[in-house]
């Protein structure tokens, strides 16, 4: 409790809470949470279905994005909008901090898709994905932390179960900031697909996770409410008329494959991929829409590694307007 105080004294000179400023090491008896805290007694039932962060555009908050010191280390917010992505460990926080104040005042709430970050934007979004495993989460930055050389980033308790990491505790994790240019692409993405031919009026691109617990790509981000506009500063672009039909193939195949989309009707996944095949032309492996079960989902691949997709995420991205992610096997 002594380092608790101590850390919530050095991070007030600079923050406006001290959500995060509370990290002295995990326990000896492993788990990789830290002394006091760990999993709620009564966690929501639902957690694997709980949607990703929904990305818009949010004011900075002021206070929060200054300069700070903690335990003797500088830290400078990003606040220049320059591209984020790093690769590192990332570790979790619970129920010892449920309930208390992050560094922009809002309340932690272990449950919710957030996580605590040094030096990005408060509040931005960022997606994390898990190396080992290729799942993928898009979390929403409120607080500061983890102040440790070896650790990049502190999910929320709701963000490391998606991800797979409540009993490891931490695991390698890349990290990519969502920019507001990457929100408004995808907001002006959904407009064009909201042209494509009428069906189903839940043949919206399929938000639900798959086997695994791999939050799929589509040109809403996860959970977008039907009713709930994106932030959009610049009028859609419709991508290309589609250059020729893309054939349903069933899943299966090795390789990486980034995920674009997953439509409960064949004709759109189609035509998302016929339309983003005109745009990214020979650059990219293959476009494909593959079934499984009762969804078709517009694929791209294969890559050698996971690293040749990560890698080919923001050509596409700035391309199409569609952030993907990886796809699972």
């Amino acid at each position: 409790m002594k380092l608790r105080a101590l850390a919530c004294f050095l991070a007030a000179l600079a923050l406006a809470g001290c959500g995060t400023a509370h990290k002295s090491g995990p326990t000896a008896g492993g788990g990789g949470y830290y002394k006091d805290d760990g999993p709620g007694a009564n966690p929501p039932p639902d957690l694997d279905n709980l949607p990703d962060a929904i990305p818009r555009i949010e004011p900075l908050a002021v206070a929060s994005n200054r300069p700070y010191v903690v335990f003797g280390e500088r830290y400078v917010p990003i606040t220049a909008g320059e591209r984020y992505r790093q690769r590192g460990i990332a570790s979790w926080y619970g129920k010892k901090f449920h309930g208390g104040k992050t560094s922009n005042g809002e309340t932690y709430d272990m449950y919710a898709m957030t996580a605590a970050h040094p030096t990005l934007p408060i509040p931005s979004y960022a997606r994390v994905t898990r190396v080992a495993t290729g799942r993928s989460v898009v979390v929403r930055i409120n607080d500061r932390g983890p102040f440790h050389s070896d650790r990049i980033i502190d999910l929320s308790y709701a963000a490391a179960h998606k991800l797979g990491l409540i009993g490891p505790g931490s695991g390698e994790v890349i990290v990519e900031q969502i920019l507001p240019q990457d929100i408004e692409r995808t907001a002006a993405a959904s407009a064009a697909t909201a042209a494509l031919p009428a069906g189903p009026a839940t043949d919206a691109p399929a938000s639900s996770a798959p086997a695994g617990g791999t939050t799929p790509a589509s040109p809403l981000p996860p959970g977008m409410p039907p009713t709930q506009d994106p932030p959009v500063s610049t009028p859609p672009t419709p991508l290309p008329a589609p250059a020729a039909p893309v054939a349903a193939r069933p899943a299966g195949g090795s390789g990486v494959f980034l995920q674009l989309g997953a439509f409960s009707q064949a004709d759109n996944a189609r035509s998302l991929a016929a339309r983003v095949q005109g745009v990214l032309g020979g650059s990219a492996p293959g476009i494909d829409v593959v079934q499984g079960g009762s969804l078709y989902r517009v694929k791209v691949g294969p890559y050698a590694d996971r690293e040749a997709a990560m890698s080919a995420v923001q050509d596409i991205s700035t391309r199409t307007g569609i952030l993907p992610s990886l796809a699972m096997p």
